[in-house]
């Protein structure tokens, strides 16, 4: 009989039990409505206006089948539109509505405060590293699936 392997040295199990976590805490504290990749492309779209879609996934770092499905249920609810290009009018650029801009900024504010919440089991410094290997781990692993 092969022993039993030790999850918490398994980094996917580790990164799904964070996933579970950050999923808990965003419904609770910052939307029940509106999910983190939802955010993501709100959050996008109000650093960089006026980008494409194909431009807003790799920002966000979702495959284009991803965005067009979030794009299409923000347009739904009023939070995004697709605009001609005035410089190109042969490509459509997205914009975020009034309504999207409000959403965005109440948003971001929540998502500063469970932030905090999510990483109080850590000081400072180790914040900082925790953000810095996952960034170096999550972009290794994007540029063997790319």
């Amino acid at each position: 009989m092969v022993p039993a392997v030790d999850l918490n040295t398994h980094p996917g199990h580790l990164a799904r039990r964070l996933q579970q976590a950050h999923t808990l805490l965003w419904g609770a504290m910052v939307s029940e409505e509106t999910t983190s990749p939802q955010f993501a492309v709100l959050n996008a779209l109000a650093e960089k206006p006026d980008i494409d879609q194909r431009t807003l996934s790799e920002h966000v770092h979702l495959d284009r089948s991803t965005i067009a499905d979030l794009v299409a249920r923000l347009g739904r609810r009023g939070l995004v539109r697709r605009v001609r290009d005035p410089e190109d009018g042969r490509r459509n650029v997205l914009k975020l509505t009034d309504e999207g801009a409000a959403l965005h900024r109440k948003l971001a504010a929540r998502t500063v405060r469970m932030n905090r919440v999510f990483l109080t089991p850590l000081d400072e410094a180790e914040q900082e590293t925790l953000l810095r290997l996952l960034a170096r781990v999550a972009e290794a692993a994007e540029e063997l699936r790319g």
